[in-house]
């Protein structure tokens, strides 16, 4: 599990929490990292830009700490909120540094498309969001779902990948965030099966 937002109490960490501990209470072995509190370094230095071959062995242990756990995983969650329709940039360094090729994918298969080699067939997405859903896909067309369903996980090899958007965050009641909570909690009991 990653967690990608900078203020600690934020309802992403709710999120966070919450999925955590469901998982947890129903035996699951959950890696969770919240990518802020850690420090995670987000920048691509031009070593780690070659695409034409392999990562190299990560200078930085804790891009080799993600890149050895990541390989691991059976399912993958991200929790984040939509920002100028993106993840925080701690998020996308992390998608950029620990998604490298010969970790999460090789390129030169036959027919020229990479090949995904994680072995995490499903993922799931949890954002959240201040722009009203028919805002969002009218004027936008939801970039956070091409983001994760067409460009960054079906790369790697997940082929399950689901989202989940809990908007409008900041002028919801308690009662709408406690029902997200519990979304939340469904949507990744539902990831186990």
């Amino acid at each position: 599990m990653y967690l990608a937002h900078p203020r600690s109490g934020s309802f992403n960490h709710a999120v966070f929490d919450a999925v955590v501990e469901e998982l947890r209470g129903r035996g699951c072995d959950v890696v969770a990292h919240d990518l802020y509190a850690e420090g995670f370094a987000p920048l691509l230095s031009a070593v780690e830009t070659e695409t034409v071959r392999s990562a190299s062995g990560a200078s930085d242990a804790q891009v080799a700490l993600h890149r050895t756990e990541v390989a691991t995983l059976d399912a993958m969650v991200f929790v984040h909120p939509n920002w100028w329709g993106m993840p925080p940039a701690v998020l996308t360094g992390w998608v950029q540094r620990v998604l490298a090729p010969g970790v999460a994918y090789k390129l030169g298969t036959a027919d020229g498309e990479p090949a995904g080699l994680l072995k995490a067939g499903r993922a799931l997405v949890l954002n959240t969001s201040d722009t009203p859903a028919d805002r969002e896909e009218s004027e936008f067309g939801d970039p956070l779902q091409s983001i994760w369903s067409a460009c960054v996980l079906p790369y790697v090899g997940v082929s399950d990948v689901r989202r989940v958007v809990f908007r409008t965050v900041t002028d919801s009641t308690d009662a709408e965030r406690a029902a997200w909570l519990a979304d939340a909690r469904r949507e990744a009991t539902a990831l186990l099966s």
